[in-house]
């Protein structure tokens, strides 16, 4: 009997985003396979650790020990204050150098293109370039080039990639939202500031977009509470990751035991 295609979209949230890692666990946990990742922002980063072949139990230690001095490499404010070459080379370690198009699980990796004002999916190439372009925040981050041209953060034009994995053709669509905020935020400085401009525009787009349609399951932690930028909190934001999962459970494995194949159009 033909199994559907299931696809997992990781979106944005900075270190909010480290519960993907709890959904992630308790997808593998119920022995729900995923045949393919769509990434941006964050979401690209954890994706594309878990799509390259590390194993949850070895990405829940790096969360847990992840400190921001290993991608801070502050540079001359031009484009942005962080130049990027530190995370970059945290990225190809914990990919193990590899290409996009050699992971072990097929990933699409989403950027925004700077001066062509659209969307870029990458998947082929260095992926340790692709995730450094898609978690390029604007005035924080440099933003990345490659051949050529300029890339900064996914999440500004692909909140959560839930169309990339249609491309893709996936069959059943799980997507993870780590992005939504509290009404009132603590600003406190310029980074609060990009971060909360941002996430209004990202609200603004989705709802336009209506993104939660295209999935079959929006899995949204409670992250709002916790800062996108401290990463102090993350036993919590994992968890958080996990309790959510576990609420649509057992409807994911309803959807795939019940499916029928592709819909004919």
């Amino acid at each position: 009997m033909k199994q559907p295609k299931i696809g997992v979209a990781l979106g944005s949230g900075g270190a909010r985003g480290f519960a993907h890692l709890g959904v992630l666990k308790v997808l593998r946990e119920h022995h729900i396979p995923i045949h393919m990742i769509a990434g941006s922002s964050m979401g690209a980063l954890v994706g594309s650790f878990y799509a390259a072949g590390q194993e949850i139990e070895n990405l829940y230690k790096l969360a847990f020990t992840f400190k921001r001095k290993y991608y801070l490499d502050f540079t001359v404010p031009k484009m942005g204050f962080i130049q990027g070459r530190r995370i970059k080379e945290y990225i190809r370690l914990f990919t193990f150098g590899k290409n996009i198009e050699d992971f072990q699980i097929p990933m699409s990796i989403v950027a925004t293109d700077l001066a062509g004002r659209c969307k870029k999916v990458f998947n082929d190439g260095p992926a340790s370039d692709a995730v450094c372009a898609s978690i390029a925040i604007p005035g924080i981050f440099v933003p990345q080039k490659i051949a050529g041209r300029l890339y900064i953060d996914g999440g500004v034009i692909d909140r959560v990639p839930v169309s990339v994995l249609k491309d893709m053709g996936a069959d059943i669509i799980i997507a993870v939202d780590c992005s939504h905020t509290e009404a009132e935020p603590s600003i406190r400085s310029i980074y609060d500031v990009i971060i909360q401009s941002i996430d209004i525009m990202q609200d603004e787009l989705a709802s336009v977009i209506g993104v939660s349609s295209y999935a079959d399951f929006m899995i949204r932690p409670n992250v709002a509470k916790f800062s996108t930028r401290a990463f102090t909190d993350i036993h919590e934001i994992v968890k958080s990751g996990e309790d959510a999962a576990s609420k649509d459970i057992e409807s994911i494995l309803s959807m795939i035991k019940d499916w029928k194949g592709p819909t004919q159009t």
